[in-house]
């Protein structure tokens, strides 16, 4: 993936945080800016941390049939809310329907462009 492809791809993922944000009461972004850290972050710890996570999880995950993977995706938001001021997620459950919502929209808008 050259440059160019990585900043429309990391542009895209913002604005589905941004859009995403705005939907939910729960989560909250402080303003564009700040969505692109999330973006950005978010990206590093899916890269990093997520597939430790999933290794060290798989047997919950063939139990779960894979439903557990969630937990990892909202665990992984609540760990770039930690992380970063400007990006505040309420509780579990909403970094859960975040993840969820993020994951169709971002799916939807990457399509798209």
């Amino acid at each position: 993936m050259d440059l160019l492809q990585f900043i429309i791809s990391l542009l895209i993922t913002a604005v589905a945080v941004f859009i995403t944000a705005k939907i939910l009461s729960g989560v909250t972004v402080s303003g564009f800016g700040s969505s692109i850290l999330v973006a950005l972050l978010l990206g590093i710890v899916n890269a990093i941390v997520k597939p430790i996570l999933i290794f060290l999880t798989i047997p919950i995950t063939i139990v779960t049939l894979g439903l557990f993977l969630l937990v990892i995706n909202a665990l992984m938001i609540m760990l770039v809310d930690a992380m970063l001021s400007g990006f505040k997620v309420k509780n579990f459950w909403w970094a859960l329907l975040f993840s969820i919502i993020l994951s169709i929209l971002n799916g939807f808008l990457q399509w798209v462009f």
